[in-house]
């Protein structure tokens, strides 16, 4: 995935005539701005998103990668059922357990996926995590594989609506080790468009 944050349709385009198919954006207003500048290529919301901002991203997107909390996925739920349709989404992992970051705990996922397994107009696709900063690859790949771990643990539960098919982690800093680890989607910005200013 091509991160585009901050960058403009023009070069989001390019990258896309370059084969960039996938790209994520991090808010809501930023998303939506540069939607009809965008084509040919599939649209992910990857930052937090407020239960209020939902009814202007519903079909907007084809993926939320940061579903964080229960009330969010009901609203989720609620504004797809009004458009009749599904939303595909991950599961955000708060892998760290640091505060200040959304994202439910590891050990809370089981629980999570069960009571949104029942909420017919969420489409659990898989998992995301952005694990913290660490000066080491040992405790980065323990990260790692504890979300790898989880994502296979999911997968073996066999829920209706849930499916472990994306395991979402690894950035422009730390993608060799997430797939190393099994990660099956990275989120690219800088090593493709450059250090933002």
């Amino acid at each position: 995935m091509a991160v585009t944050k901050t960058i403009q349709p023009l070069y989001v385009n390019h990258a896309i005539e370059n084969g960039i198919n996938l790209i994520g954006e991090n808010k809501v207003q930023e998303l939506l701005s540069k939607a009809d500048y965008i084509k040919n290529a599939e649209k992910h919301m990857i930052g937090h998103l407020q239960t209020n901002k939902v009814k202007d991203i519903v079909g907007k997107i084809d993926m939320l990668q940061s579903l964080d909390s229960l009330k969010l996925a009901s609203e989720l739920s609620k504004r797809a059922a009004g458009k009749g349709m599904k939303i595909k989404t991950l599961l955000e992992v708060n892998i760290g357990k640091e505060e200040g970051k959304t994202g439910f705990f590891g050990e809370e996922i089981p629980e999570i996926a069960h009571e949104i397994s029942e909420m017919e107009n969420i489409d659990v696709r898989g998992l995301m995590a952005i694990p913290p900063i660490c000066e080491d690859s040992v405790n980065l790949y323990a990260y790692f594989y504890n979300m790898h771990k989880l994502f296979i643990d999911i997968s073996s539960k066999k829920l209706d609506n849930i499916r472990m098919e994306i395991l979402s982690m690894g950035m422009s800093g730390d993608y060799r080790e997430a797939i190393i680890s099994g990660a099956n989607l990275v989120r690219i910005g800088s090593l493709i468009f450059g250090n933002r200013f």
